[in-house]
């Protein structure tokens, strides 16, 4: 085993995880409203 410590992630590395997640939140977020609105018919979504 190691004894070293790991660093934690670099700035860019974190933005990037955060801009993701909100970037897939609102996809799905998108993909709820077209459903509810009837844009992507019922028979696609299971």
């Amino acid at each position: 085993m190691s004894t070293e410590e790991q660093s934690p992630p670099t700035a860019a590395a974190s933005r990037f995880a955060f801009n993701e997640d909100w970037a897939a939140t609102l996809l799905g977020l998108l993909l709820l409203g077209l459903v509810l609105v009837g844009a992507i018919p019922a028979g696609l979504v299971p």
